[in-house]
């Protein structure tokens, strides 16, 4: 047999093939230049489909009732300001009211749907509670199949929580997905964090309240962003659940003034007297329903990655 013979290395060879970084696959390459304008353009192209829409929306509510009769209907340049309808609306009565509502609504259904999702999710985090596999099994299976929309109005019928704020939260306050995320989240948390606290005397208590609610803020703050959104949003049960047009949310008095259905109080005369236009009042109402979720958004965006993405997947 021959002997293997080792040949030396060139200098230059050896320290290109000390630097050069391993191949990557294609896909991992660095897009050209015509690939990173193309992103571009679309990504242009979707900022500007959403934002031309909004755009309208709020020009129209600050233009005065000349512009807007001048134009036919909505206005894309602004020719003039007047804050005259969100001043009607904001002044008092109905559109007031409703907007209080849909505050009221929004803070407790969120503080009670918070509570409830948390302490579900944590007692189904831990393997050793009571039940804990027929009850996810429980919560999973209303995921795929539901009562419908018949039986559960004649339960809140049954109940006695027609025509009360009640029936704007309890029908809806718990979320399954939710619950779900959180008790992934729950579950990465480092099992030593909590063994320890146990040998130092801590109960369930206390550490959820001190080791497990400060260690998930990110997934709280988008758990609390999306039931937030949802209460503000809703309007399907105030429409089935309530008759009394004074406990109307704001998102039902919108549905009222967009389909024309009847005007707010205190806004007929000022409409029919040609001082205010019905447009305008439409798309002011708009951005009201669209201003608290506009707002919360981006101080709540970079929790999103981390809260969802690591609750899906630590579960």
């Amino acid at each position: 047999m021959s002997a293997v013979v080792d040949r030396p290395v060139p200098e230059g060879v050896r320290e290109r093939s000390r630097w050069a970084a391993p191949p990557r696959p294609v896909w991992e390459e660095e897009p050209a230049k015509a690939g990173l304008a193309a992103k571009g353009l679309v990504l242009g192209i979707a900022c500007f489909a959403v934002l031309f829409p909004l755009w309208i929306v709020i020009v129209t509510s600050l233009s005065p009732k000349k512009v807007i009769d001048d134009t036919g209907g909505l206005v894309v340049i602004p020719k003039g300001v007047t804050f005259v309808a969100y001043q009607e609306l904001l002044g008092g009565g109905q559109v007031q009211r409703a907007a209080l509502v849909s505050v009221g609504v929004t803070l407790v259904g969120t503080l009670f749907s918070m509570t409830v999702s948390v302490l579900c999710a944590y007692g189904l985090s831990r393997r050793d509670s009571l039940g804990h596999r027929w009850i996810l099994m429980t919560l999973l299976a209303t995921m795929f199949f539901g009562a419908g929309l018949i039986p559960t109005y004649l339960l809140v019928q049954a109940l006695g929580l027609t025509d009360t704020y009640l029936a704007l939260i309890l029908p809806s306050a718990v979320s399954v997905f939710n619950i779900l995320v959180l008790r992934g989240f729950f579950m990465g948390i480092s099992p030593e964090l909590v063994d320890s606290a146990r040998i130092d005397g801590a109960g369930d208590w206390r550490i959820l309240w001190r080791i497990v609610l400060p260690l998930s803020r990110a997934v709280l703050a988008v758990i609390t962003l999306f039931y937030a959104v949802g209460y503000w949003s809703a309007w399907f049960n105030a429409s089935i659940y309530l008759t009394d047009q004074k406990m109307m949310p704001l998102q039902n008095v919108m549905i009222q003034l967009v389909q024309k259905q009847e005007r707010p109080v205190g806004l007929s005369a000022q409409i029919n007297t040609g001082q205010l236009s019905p447009l305008a009042v439409q798309m002011a109402v708009m951005v009201l329903a669209l201003l608290p979720v506009a707002v919360l958004s981006p101080f709540v965006q970079k929790h999103f990655r981390k809260g969802m993405l690591t609750g899906a997947v630590k579960g």
